[in-house]
């Protein structure tokens, strides 16, 4: 099981890229976090997300 932004799922095994394609994330306005540290995007399709792990998705909001 993988923690998703304080969620358990059943995604051991996929990388980062796969997870987002099932969310409505727009990956080029977030940041990912895994283990506390921030998953570079170019390596969003090489890292794979493992049992244990705890991953953070933030969403940046424009505004003025």
């Amino acid at each position: 099981m993988v923690k998703i932004n304080g969620e358990e799922l059943n995604i051991a095994g996929k990388t980062v890229a796969e997870y987002l394609a099932t969310t409505n994330y727009d990956p080029k306005r977030i940041a990912v976090e895994r283990n506390g540290d921030i998953v570079p995007k170019a390596q969003y399709g090489e890292t794979v997300l493992k049992d244990g792990d705890s991953v953070e998705v933030v969403s940046f909001v424009g505004g003025g």
